[in-house]
């Protein structure tokens, strides 16, 4: 398969991984759930892991590649106060401050 568009996703978070198995047909996160979340991917598609925190998307169809990348995105969306969670990385995130101490 050559694969023209991708999409790459970086996981932020302790203890938050990633692994690929089935020659890219199988995706299995671990995002701080009591389970392991298992999806399937699409026939068009498939996945890299490239470290335990770096996920790519390929395939020859950009329509399914970034609807899948964004099915992958919205089980852990990034958290606007401790940047923690699954985005895309050209994506920057606007941190927001907490509560002032007195």
């Amino acid at each position: 398969m050559e694969a023209k568009f991708f999409r790459i996703l970086k996981i932020v978070g302790m203890g938050y991984k990633a692994r690929a198995e089935d020659a890219g047909r199988q995706l299995f996160l671990k995002l701080g759930y009591s389970h392991e979340v298992e999806l399937g991917v699409p026939p068009a598609v498939r996945v890299f892991c490239f470290k335990n925190n770096v996920i790519c998307c390929a395939g020859i169809d950009k329509g399914r590649v970034n609807h899948f990348a964004g099915t992958v995105r919205s089980l852990k969306p990034p958290d606007v106060y401790k940047g923690k969670g699954i985005m895309y990385v050209d994506e920057t995130i606007q941190r927001k401050k907490g509560k002032k101490s007195k």
